[in-house]
């Protein structure tokens, strides 16, 4: 077994569809708090595999987490649990300190004093993986070098400190205690089961629902984009070969400014979906207020994943982008249950 944590959320929740689809993969405890981001109907095709246990909690309830260490006995801990977005970040951080810095104490707390007790193979195969950001290193001027692992972190938001916290911490308790943890830092993320408050899925969905497409500012931003399976296979990589207490940057090798991003989607509906008016959907483009502290320019460097491990995506955004509107058009469903929330609200009644 394998204890995830945070695994009906985005990321999460690909990384524990795409871990029962590879053969040979052990069983999923699944933790999730089940906030407005974690969505059971992500992982509705689980329902009967008795290789997922779903547990409806909170990574800061250290009652609950030492018991299911306990019951379940993991080989490995898988932590994704997090408050992620920016903006909600900017007008509520405390949510964001009590989950990622406060939350992440308490499990690491729990999962060494349960490593404590282990022995032999059991524990000294034991691993805590730690998934982070590459929004802790700060923003990048147009001609910096991409973030490798030595940039020095300078979060210059509410979520990012408090994700740089989480990262510190555990790269404490590594060289403190000895404890079994890697830290991955990855680049943006996108693809099937994305909450529609980030970019790529609003875009899509407010396309397709004759809505405004909001950019940020003149939307030069640049980020590096993931792919999300691709994210999953090098998380897996990472956990199974991956050297204790490094750190490594994921990233898809994809630098996009937002406004090239949006144009890109636009242009794949126009496609696929064309409006009935016959117009082209970048017409809805909108630019808004600029939102305070907006980092220019991530990029990752994924050198290092590459020439220790093996792991390169497989993606290019080209693929990607195209695979994920495509998703979107063949999941109304999931849609409308995200939208209108009665469909998510009626699955998570049944685990409170």
């Amino acid at each position: 077994m394998i204890l995830v944590t945070g695994g009906a959320g985005f990321i999460g929740g690909n990384f524990v569809l795409n871990w029962l689809q590879v053969p040979g993969n052990e069983g999923v405890v699944n933790l999730d708090k089940l906030t407005y981001a974690g969505n059971l109907a992500t992982l509705e095709s689980l329902k009967n595999d008795p290789r997922h246990v779903f547990i409806h909690g909170d990574i800061g309830d250290k009652t609950l987490v030492t018991k299911l260490l306990n019951e379940y006995v993991p080989r490995a801990i898988v932590n994704f649990a997090a408050e992620s977005h920016v903006d909600r970040s900017i007008h509520g951080p405390a949510d964001f300190v009590e989950t990622n810095i406060v939350g992440t104490f308490n499990l690491l707390e729990c999962a060494r004093e349960y490593w404590n007790h282990l022995a032999g193979a059991a524990k000294e195969k034991f691993r805590f993986h730690h998934v982070s950001t590459d929004e802790v290193y700060g923003s990048l001027a147009l001609t910096d070098p991409a973030f490798t692992e030595t940039n020095p972190y300078e979060p210059n938001s509410p979520y990012s400190a408090s994700k740089a916290a989480s990262d510190h911490l555990v790269r404490a308790w590594f060289h403190t205690y000895g404890f079994p943890v890697v830290t991955t830092n990855c680049s943006n993320n996108y693809g099937p089961y994305h909450f529609p408050e980030k970019l790529i899925p609003l875009v899509i969905l407010n396309a397709l629902n004759s809505k405004p497409l909001p950019i940020y500012g003149d939307g030069q931003q640049i980020r590096d984009w993931l792919y999300v399976g691709d994210h999953c296979s090098a998380i897996r990589e990472v956990l199974a070969k991956g050297k204790l207490g490094e750190t490594y940057n994921i990233g898809g090798w994809n630098e996009k400014a937002n406004i090239d991003v949006v144009e890109t989607i636009c242009g794949i509906l126009d496609e696929l979906k064309p409006r009935a008016d016959g117009k082209g959907y970048a017409e809805q483009i909108t630019f808004v207020k600029d939102r305070p502290g907006h980092d220019r320019r991530y990029a990752i460097d994924a050198s290092k994943v590459e020439r220790d491990l093996g792991w390169r995506p497989s993606e290019t955004f080209d693929t990607g982008i195209r695979t994920t509107v495509q998703w979107y058009l063949d999941n109304p469903v999931w849609i409308e249950g995200v939208v209108s929330g009665s469909y998510r609200d009626w699955l998570q009644k049944q685990y409170t």
